[in-house]
Formats: structure tokens, C-alpha cells, sequence
């Protein structure tokens, strides 16, 4: 494989970390915490402006054209520093819009791009259920459907438009375009204080996307999670070496111990196992072959290494990491938030059993 990113994929990178270096300013980030939406909307805004929301979206829908690819670098450069804005949720699902729903469907795709229309996936539910087998139930309503059921932790959902679901029919299990006012919702921070939502559905008025936008939602989410926790805990680990460079013990830098560089060095490891397996996915995916046991792969990386580094990080930083004023704790938080969802590594892998 050929790890290099090519001409178009640099720019992504270069201009995404320009952007989320100067503006994911730790006091911006604590403003957005302590906001009622839980997101940097001014950074928000900007991402819209420069086009990098439209980076994965295809030219046909006014995007750039780069795929999955895209998204994975942009999302790593936000990972880097926990920049708090909703990417992965509302590209993901703009994308699969973008494949597998209908015309009028794809008419919020443009406000997608600009950040001026967001959108969300409800993918997860209460228990320990595969999301490919949602307990939400759809009917059939004339030409449309009805949805009933409660769906878990939904990622920053207050604010949006509409809210891709997934729900079981007679017909088998399969994503859902809803209203986000069609609902009723309750609040539930998450450990990366995200402002999710515990969205509940009473006969709510859905319109079904085409076949097969599940799994393709679903391959998405898990890529993304994964592209996610790469930056996540490549950022953290830059934290870490910087601070045991600096900080002394017994008259020598701390980073010149022996115990310290071992646990440096297994970060670094794990990481760029992390790296190899995600863009071995977005390679099957890109390329349009059967990505299924890759991207689980990818996955039960971001879980269980991704964790690990986060771990390390904060054990190497002493009593100064779970200081809340200090910023490396929020890479421990967010690397755990994603390490749980879709499942954690020990459904992953369960989930890789099955499929092999």
C-alpha cells in the first residue's frame, strides 16, 4: 500500500491544521463546553467558509470530490486538537445522503457544505444491541414510514434539521430521514462533553433512504470514530513527549528515563497501527471492494489502542493530567467517549468473528 496522501489530500491536511491550531485555543474550547450547544460555532462557520466541510462529498453534490479519504484526514486534524465541533456526525450524514438517498432527500446537501444546515445520525441504542439490528421500529405510512422507539446518545443533535435514524421493518433493518422536531429529547453529556440527545419516537413521519444506507452509515461512522482517535492520540502523545522534555527529576529530563521512553514508545507503535489499519480500510472502501472486516478492524483499534494511549498519556503527566485546567485530560476524554461508541472493542470483535 502507498500510505502517502497525494497533492489534494496535503492541502486538506495543511489548511485543516492551520485552521484548528489557531482557532481550537484551549479558552475557545472551554467556552464551547460551558455553551448550551456544546460546539465552537464560530469554528464551525469557518469550516464551512473554507469548504472542508465539502471536502468527502462528491463534485455532482458540490463537494471536492475526495471521499472518505477526505473526510479521515480532516477529521485526524481534529482530533489532533480536540477541536469541539460535530464533523464526523453531519458529514457522515451528508454523505450517505449523498449515495443512497433521494432527490429530495439531497436537497439539504448545500447547506451541509456551507455549515449553515446540519445534520446527524441516530445510531445507537439503549443495551448491549449490534447497531445493524436496531430495536426502533418502522411502519408503513402511505408512501412514507412511522418510527417508534428510543435512540441512545445521539452527537450533537440540538440545532439540526434532520436526523438520520435507523430502525427496523417488516422489510429488514434500514436508515430512516426524520425531522429533528419530530422527536422528543432529552439531554445526556457525554464524557467528550459533547451536547448529545436521547431522542425518543412516537409515530414520528420518516422518509426511507435506499438499500444498503445502513451498512454504508455504518462503515462511515466506524472510519470516521477511527480517523478520529488517530489524531486523538498522536496530539496526546506530542503532549506527553513535550512535557517529560521539559520537566526534570533528580536533575535529568524525565524523557531520558528508561521506563518513560518504553511507554513513548509503545504509544507510538500503537498509533501508527492505528494509522495502517484505518487507511487500509478507506483503501477497500475508495477502490469499492469489501471493506467489512477492515473497517472492524479499524475500529477495534480505535477502541482498544487508541484507549491505551489516552492511558499512558495521562499516567506519564502524573497528578498535572487529570487537572481539568489542564488541556491533556480532554484527549483522555475523548479518547474514551470514542472507545465506547458503536460498541466497544469486545463488540468489535465479535462483531470481526462473525464476519470471518
Amino acid at each position: 500500500m502507498d500510505f502517502t496522501l497525494g497533492e489534494e489530500l496535503e492541502t486538506v491536511r495543511d489548511l485543516a491544521r492551520r485552521i484548528f491550531t489557531d482557532r481550537a485555543t484551549q479558552a475557545r474550547i472551554r467556552a464551547a463546553e460551558e455553551s448550551g450547544h456544546g460546539f465552537d460555532e464560530g469554528l464551525w462557520k469557518e469550516l464551512g467558509d473554507t469548504g472542508l466541510l465539502g471536502v468527502a462529498l462528491p463534485e455532482s453534490a458540490g463537494g471536492a470530490g475526495l471521499g472518505v479519504a477526505g473526510l479521515a484526514v480532516l477529521l485526524e486534524e481534529q482530533g489532533r486538537v480536540v477541536a469541539p465541533v460535530p464533523i464526523w456526525p453531519a458529514v457522515v450524514a451528508a454523505l450517505t445522503l449523498a449515495s443512497h438517498g433521494t432527490a429530495s432527500q439531497q436537497e439539504v446537501l448545500p447547506g451541509v457544505l456551507d455549515g449553515t444546515v446540519r445534520l446527524t445520525v441516530a445510531l445507537e441504542e439503549f443495551g448491549a444491541a449490534d447497531p445493524a439490528s436496531p430495536g426502533c421500529v418502522a411502519v408503513r405510512d402511505g408512501s412514507g414510514w412511522l418510527l417508534s422507539g428510543t435512540k441512545a446518545v445521539v452527537p450533537t443533535p440540538f440545532g439540526t434539521r434532520h436526523v438520520l435514524v435507523s430502525a427496523s421493518s417488516p422489510e429488514g433493518p434500514g436508515l430512516f430521514m426524520v425531522e429533528t422536531s419530530a422527536g422528543s429529547w432529552e439531554r445526556a453529556e457525554t464524557t467528550s462533553r459533547d451536547a448529545a440527545g436521547h431522542l425518543t419516537l412516537d409515530g414520528a413521519p420518516a422518509q426511507a433512504l435506499g438499500d444498503g444506507a445502513l451498512a454504508a452509515v455504518l462503515r462511515l461512522a466506524r472510519v470516521s470514530l477511527a480517523a478520529v482517535q488517530v489524531g486523538v492520540a498522536d496530539g496526546a502523545l506530542r503532549m506527553a513527549a513535550d512535557y517529560l522534555a521539559g520537566r526534570e527529576q533528580f536533575g535529568r529530563p524525565l524523557a531520558t528515563f528508561q521506563a518513560a521512553q518504553h511507554q513513548l514508545a509503545d504509544c507510538y507503535i500503537e498509533i501508527d497501527a492505528l494509522r495502517v489499519c484505518l487507511w487500509h480500510a478507506l483503501s477497500l472502501i475508495a477502490a469499492g471492494e469489501d471493506a467489512e472486516t477492515a473497517v472492524l478492524v479499524a475500529k477495534w483499534w480505535s477502541d482498544q489502542g487508541g484507549l491505551n494511549v489516552v492511558h499512558r498519556v495521562q499516567h506519564l503527566h502524573g497528578g498535572i493530567g487529570v487537572d481539568v485546567d489542564y488541556p491533556v485530560h480532554r484527549h483522555f476524554l475523548w479518547g474514551k467517549q470514542i472507545s465506547g461508541t458503536l460498541g466497544g472493542a469486545s463488540a468489535d470483535l465479535e462483531l470481526l468473528g462473525a464476519a470471518l
